[in-house]
């Protein structure tokens, strides 16, 4: 730590201040961006979130609304997440920006990993709930539905219970899920940023590892519709991630210590250097 990186990190109250106004002005413009976007192609995305509605059931479904505004709240709710799902990189850009001058060099350079890996892991979460899980829930929900039996003889057959899920239902039920998984494959990356700053360990972990195991169950049992493959479907990755965790902060503990013990060895080194060239005191 050189007495130019202290100089560069500090940086009067009033400076500070205009800093977070200029950073907050172009965080809420760029989610206001996204948000018109997203309101603007509100319905070709629609489109794209009844897909796995349609390859649950095995054909082209149409949804109701049971309320007069229902549909214009749907694409009110779909530009929101939008907004926030494209916003997201210039917010925690931003975010970065407004925070890298009040640290130092090694931690600005430790802290750009994780803000790349965060939007990875919720990219990799909301993928699992829309090629995999909605479409297996949807199956087994209507599968439930057919179980109950037909009514009726000959042309006048039809299904005892006939689903007619509401648009604005579904589409809660999809971002439910898109935000849980999103924000639960962080865990990866909490996990790796503990133990970047020295609040849990590898060992810690490692001994940890039954109850880490307890509560991704417990989780995924809460979170995911209540049949066992949407639970499977959650709980299986989850346990990867943590494995995951463990390997990358124990990792992150040997390149540390590596690195210790080199610059213990390059002062010891230097120490014997210079006590060689030190003139031998008469006798």
């Amino acid at each position: 730590m050189t007495k130019e990186d202290i100089d560069a990190s500090e940086a009067p109250l009033m400076d500070h201040l205009m800093e977070l106004r200029s950073r907050l002005i172009k965080c809420v413009i760029g989610f206001f961006i996204a948000f018109g976007l997203s309101f603007w192609f509100s319905s070709d995305i629609f489109h794209v979130l009844i897909l796995p509605f349609n390859w649950g059931v095995g054909h082209d479904v149409g949804l109701i609304s049971t309320k007069l505004l229902g549909f214009f709240l749907v694409k009110l709710k779909i530009a929101m997440f939008g907004g926030m799902f494209f916003a997201f990189p210039l917010i925690a850009t931003q975010i970065y920006l407004f925070m890298a001058p009040g640290l130092y060099r090694n931690e600005r350079q430790a802290l750009v990993p994780y803000l790349i890996a965060t939007p990875i892991f919720f990219v990799l979460g909301a993928a699992l709930v829309y090629f995999f899980l909605l479409p297996v829930a949807i199956k087994f929900f209507y599968s439930l539905a057919a179980g109950v039996g037909t009514t009726g003889e000959g042309i006048d057959e039809k299904a005892l219970i006939q689903l007619m899920p509401d648009v604005e239902a579904y589409l809660d039920f999809v971002m439910m899920l898109i935000l849980a998984f999103g924000l639960t494959f962080q865990l990866p990356v909490v996990l790796t940023l503990l133990g970047h700053i020295g609040v849990v360990n590898a060992q810690q972990l490692k001994s940890g590892r039954r109850f880490a195991l307890v509560g991704v169950c417990g989780l995924a049992a809460l979170i995911t519709p209540p049949d066992p493959i949407s639970m499977l479907a959650m709980a299986v990755p989850l346990a990867g991630l943590y494995e995951i965790a463990v390997f990358a902060v124990s990792f992150m503990e040997k390149r540390r210590e590596a690195a210790r013990a080199k610059k213990e060895a390059e002062e010891a080194a230097a120490e014997q250097k210079t006590a060689e060239n030190l003139p031998a005191k008469p006798v």
